[in-house]
C-alpha cells in the first residue's frame, strides 16, 4: 500500500444507533483503520434505528477520527419503510450520491444496507471498490436471519408466510430479478464463518464468497477497568446476548432448576425479558443483570465457570464465544451453526443439542478445575492467532487488494496505484 486509505462504510445500524453485534463490529473495523491511518467514514441511517428502538439512544462515543454520517430524513420512520419496501435509497439516494463522489473512496464497504438502501445501494461508489460484508443472512433471507416463522431454523424457504408471521411486509423487489442484477456492482461478497458461505450457497446465492471472521479489538487501544473481582457470590455460568427467542436461553433457564451448584447470570435485555423472567420466576439461582457496559463485561466472563451460547437459530458467526475466549473463559454452545466450527478452531469449549448433555458439560467444568483451565487456555491462544484485531484487519486488507485487481482486471484497467508496483494478494 503506497498512501493511506480512503474507507466508507454503509450500514444501516452504527453505535450508538445499533442494537448488535453487526453494527460493533463495523465499529471495530473502523477504528482499526482509523488506528493505522486510514481515513475513515461511516454512513448509517438514524431512523431506522428509532423507529425499531422507539425512541432516541444514549449520546455517540467519541469518533476517535472517524467520520460518521447519520441520515435523517424530514419523513422520519417513512424513510426507511420506503427502503424496505422497493429496495432503494428513495428519501437519501441524491446525498448518498453524492458524498460517494465528493469523497473519492477507495473502498466502499456494504454491511447490513437493507435500511440505509437497500440492493439499490449496491450500484453506488463510482471507481471505488466494493465489498460487501454479510453480517447477516439478508442476501438470501427478508428476514436477515433465516429463523422461520419466529419459531425455527429455517431449512427451506417459506418466505411471503414467514414475513407475514414477523409481522412485515413483503418485499416484491425479492420476486423481480433485482437483487441478482444489482450483485453484479460488487466486486466481492464476505461471509463471517465457513456455515454462513455454506447456508448462502444452500440458500441459492449465486456469487463466490470469501471467508473473514469477527475480531476483538486491540487491548492496547482499549482502557481496561481495574478488576473489582467477582460479580457474584456463587459460582456461576454467564449468558450475553439480546434477550430473543432466537437466542435460546428459554431452553437454558429450567436446567438451573433442577442444578443446585451454581447460578446462571444473564446479561442483556431485548423483548423476550418479561417472559424469561416468567420462566425463572421463583428460581434463586437465575439472576437477571439487564445490560453492562463492554468495559464492565471483562470480569463478568472472567469468573464465569463457562459462558453458555444456546442460539437455536443460524448464526452468522458467534461474537460472544471469542470474546468469552479473550478472558479464558471456555464456552458451552450449542451444537448448531457456526459454533461448531469456533469451537474446533479454538479447542475451547464443549458442545450440547439438549438438557441433558448442557448439565453433564456444566458439571464437567465446574467440578474439574484442570479441564476448566486447559480449555480457557486454548481458547485465549486461539483468540491471539485467528480473532485478534492485527490478524483480521490484516486479511480484511488482503481482501480489499485481491479485489481491486479483480475489479481492475474485469474492466480492463490497470490495478490502482495505492497497491503499489507488483503488489498482489495484499495492500
Amino acid at each position: 500500500m503506497t498512501r493511506p486509505l480512503r474507507f466508507c462504510f454503509l450500514t444501516t445500524f452504527y453505535p450508538p444507533y445499533s442494537f448488535g453485534g453487526d453494527a460493533i463490529d463495523v465499529d471495530r473495523l473502523a477504528r482499526a483503520l482509523a488506528a493505522r491511518g486510514h481515513r475513515v467514514t461511516v454512513i448509517h441511517d438514524e431512523d431506522a434505528y428509532e423507529i425499531l428502538a422507539g425512541g432516541k439512544p444514549m449520546p455517540p462515543p467519541a469518533s476517535n477520527g472517524i467520520e460518521v454520517i447519520g441520515l435523517r430524513s424530514r419523513l422520519g420512520p417513512v424513510s426507511p419503510l420506503l427502503t424496505q419496501q422497493f429496495g432503494r435509497p428513495v428519501m437519501h439516494g441524491r446525498r448518498l450520491a453524492r458524498l460517494l463522489r465528493e469523497r473519492l473512496f477507495d473502498v466502499v464497504t456494504f454491511s447490513n444496507v437493507s435500511l440505509v438502501g437497500g440492493p439499490g445501494l449496491l450500484s453506488y461508489g463510482g471507481d471505488a471498490v466494493r465489498l460487501y460484508l454479510a453480517q447477516e443472512h439478508w442476501l438470501v433471507c427478508p428476514t436477515h436471519v433465516l429463523w422461520r416463522h419466529n419459531r425455527e431454523a429455517c431449512t427451506g424457504r417459506q418466505c411471503l408466510r414467514c414475513v407475514l408471521r414477523f409481522h412485515r411486509p413483503p418485499q416484491l423487489w425479492r420476486y423481480t430479478g433485482y437483487l441478482t442484477r444489482q450483485l453484479e456492482h460488487v466486486d466481492m461478497f464476505v461471509a463471517r464463518s465457513e456455515f454462513s458461505r455454506d447456508k448462502h450457497r444452500e440458500f441459492g446465492f449465486p456469487r463466490s464468497m470469501e471467508v473473514l471472521p469477527y475480531f476483538l479489538p486491540d487491548a492496547r487501544r482499549e482502557a481496561a477497568p481495574a478488576d473489582a473481582g467477582p460479580p457474584h457470590d456463587r459460582p456461576y455460568f454467564l449468558f450475553v446476548g439480546r434477550l430473543e427467542r432466537i437466542k435460546g436461553l428459554d431452553t437454558v433457564i429450567p436446567a438451573f432448576a433442577r442444578y443446585q451448584d451454581a447460578d446462571l447470570l444473564i446479561v442483556g435485555d431485548g423483548e423476550e425479558g418479561p417472559s424469561l423472567k416468567a420462566i425463572a420466576a421463583g428460581n434463586p439461582r437465575v439472576r437477571f443483570v439487564g445490560r453492562v457496559p463492554n468495559g464492565a463485561l471483562g470480569r463478568y466472563y472472567r469468573y464465569a465457570i463457562a459462558s453458555i451460547v444456546p442460539s437455536v437459530g443460524f448464526e452468522t458467526f458467534g461474537i460472544v464465544l471469542i470474546e468469552a475466549f479473550q478472558h479464558q473463559t471456555p464456552v458451552i454452545a450449542r451444537r448448531l451453526g457456526p459454533f461448531p466450527e469456533i469451537v474446533a478452531q479454538s479447542g475451547g469449549g464443549e458442545l450440547f443439542d439438549n438438557e441433558g448433555e448442557l448439565v453433564a458439560a456444566m458439571r464437567r467444568l465446574q467440578n474439574d478445575a484442570g479441564r476448566r483451565t486447559a480449555l480457557g487456555e486454548q481458547a485465549c491462544r486461539a483468540a491471539r492467532e485467528r480473532w485478534s484485531e492485527e490478524v483480521v484487519v490484516e486479511r480484511y486488507l488482503d481482501i480489499v487488494g485481491r479485489a481491486a485487481q479483480e475489479r481492475a482486471a474485469r474492466l480492463g484497467r490497470p490495478a490502482p496505484a495505492w497497491l503499489g508496483a507488483g503488489a498482489e494478494a495484499r495492500c
